[in-house]
């Protein structure tokens, strides 16, 4: 077992082992305290955990209760957020007391806006069920809802009490959900820890808990420095720029880990156009996108794309930052104009021949 101590606006422990839902009801009631604790649940993991979780939260003194939403991205939506704050409201949870996200970043980012808005503020911790919650969404306390207009458009800044990732529980996840992990896990390797990176040539699912931990480590650090993206943070967003433009242009048919591995290879493409990283990088990116079986292109045109990319989050007036590997282990912040994005894309969209 491996414990990650984070220190920003709040300090909190992540902790990784095999087995330890079990302890969670300890873990909660040590770090958040309160006497309710509201469990957030899709209905899928619901089914597999959480009496489990219930249990243990009950044999800790906490009075148990459970909001269930169908599973996917499209419950991560406006309607279902608030559906979450009158069900606390409902229960009668006060500020002292507790949500606790259950799966994966649907579940993390709904759970926490909720949890971040209810009273202006109620403790809250995360249990990734997932590996792409365990490696990113869950650490660092981003939280969100999607609009019809793009992908975590509203949200806040809201950090955990305490994140318990169990990875046992991983082993129920569908095929294509671990892939979906295993493209942020490459991110990490790009654009902080080549060693990570090459690590990746064993497969993740024999080195679980040292792999998540390591990219946590990583992630830790980064929002250290830079807790509410200002600056260095914005470098967890490699290939998320055009990937949640191909979630948004799918209609989030397209899965996040499947858009982001597309991202990625569409941008480290680009980078080598542009003179910023040589092709022995794309070849590595495009190796390891393979080797997990992730998407390296889109169907999507050039224009498209830059359309939907102009709903992003992070889109500054009349400029883009994007992020662009030098090499594996080290990428750069890059301010695109708006009147060079589609121009960019198109460049990372061709492949070389």
């Amino acid at each position: 077992m491996k414990t990650i101590t984070v220190n920003v606006s709040k300090t909190y422990e992540i902790t990784i082992g095999a087995g330890i839902l079990n302890e969670a009801g300890a873990i909660v009631r040590k770090a958040a305290g309160g006497q309710s604790a509201a469990i957030v649940a899709d209905d899928n993991v619901s089914a597999l955990y959480g009496r489990r979780l219930a249990d243990s939260l009950a044999q800790n003194g906490y009075r148990v209760t459970q909001y269930v939403f169908p599973h996917g991205e499209s419950s991560k939506n406006a309607e279902t957020f608030l559906s979450i704050i009158n069900y606390l409201a409902e229960e009668k949870l006060s500020r002292k007391d507790v949500a606790v996200a259950l799966g994966g970043g649907v579940v993390g980012d709904l759970a926490g806006f909720a949890a971040a808005c209810y009273m202006r503020g109620i403790r809250f911790v995360q249990i990734p069920t997932t590996l792409l919650a365990a490696v990113d969404s869950s650490v660092g306390g981003k939280t969100a809802v999607n609009l019809a207009a793009g992908k975590n458009l509203a949200g806040a800044f809201y950090q955990p009490d305490a994140v318990i990732c169990d990875i046992s529980l991983l082993s129920t996840l569908p095929g294509e959900a671990f892939k979906d992990g295993c493209a942020e896990v490459i991110k990490y390797g790009v654009i902080a820890d080549r060693a990570l990176f090459e690590s990746l040539r064993t497969p993740v699912h024999t080195q679980l808990e040292d792999v998540i931990a390591r990219c946590v480590e990583i992630k830790r650090g980064i929002v250290t420095e830079d807790e509410f993206e200002g600056g260095a943070r914005k470098l967890l967003n490699f290939g998320h720029t055009v990937g949640h433009a191909i979630e948004l242009l799918s209609e989030y048919k397209i899965s996040h880990g499947q858009a982001v591995a597309a991202g990625m290879a569409i941008v480290t493409r680009a980078a080598v156009r542009m003179g910023m990283c040589e092709a022995d990088c794309l070849r590595d990116v495009l190796q390891m996108l393979r080797r997990y079986e992730l998407p390296e292109n889109t169907p999507y045109e050039a224009g498209r794309l830059a359309g939907a990319c102009l709903s992003d989050k992070k889109r500054e007036g009349d400029g883009l930052t994007m992020i662009f590997p030098v090499e594996i282990g080290k990428c750069v912040l890059k301010k695109i104009p708006v009147s060079e994005l589609e121009a960019v894309i198109r460049m990372g969209l061709e492949e070389f021949s």
